[in-house]
């Protein structure tokens, strides 16, 4: 999805362009252009913040302070199955820590890391809606719920070779 020229520049499809020439105009846009960003591509490339300081005039060194401080932001590209582990208050309480860790040792995971092969990568997130599911994963747009740790294989078989 993410194409790149030889001369390092990136290129945004129309409806991202569009997104961005109307957004840029408006006071404190930067994080709906930065969403709008990663939705496109999956992640916010170097390329791509580069472009985006180029487009809007808004400084590099600012579009990386916004990028680093927000955790929901992601500068590598995921796997092509991204799990997210909740770690919302119920499902924090339940476990789900214990879940990203198990689930990141099976895989050979370190944070934000993504697998040899490019198929799974492992983050948390703050909460999925699922509260009386606690603790939860999901790979894509499946959700698994009452998790335990010894679930985690049987899971992630699902995904391999897919």
């Amino acid at each position: 999805m993410a194409g790149s020229a030889t001369d390092g520049d990136i290129h945004f499809p129309q409806e991202l362009s569009s997104f961005i020439d109307e957004w840029k105009v408006k006071p404190g846009s930067l994080i709906m252009i930065l969403h709008k960003t990663q939705e496109t591509f999956g992640f916010i490339s170097r390329p791509a913040a580069e472009k985006l300081a180029r487009i809007t005039g808004i400084s590099l060194a600012r579009i990386y302070g916004v990028i680093t401080f927000y955790h929901f932001f992601k500068t590598t590209k995921p796997g092509k199955h991204k799990i997210s582990v909740c770690l919302g208050t119920a499902c924090y309480l339940k476990g789900g820590q214990d879940l990203i860790e198990e689930t990141r040792s099976l895989l050979g995971l370190e944070p934000d890391g993504v697998t040899e092969d490019g198929q799974f990568s492992v983050d948390p997130v703050r909460c999925v809606g699922c509260c009386g599911l606690a603790p939860v994963l999901t790979v894509g747009n499946d959700t698994y719920g009452k998790l335990t740790k010894d679930m985690i294989p049987g899971i992630i078989a699902k995904y391999q070779n897919v």
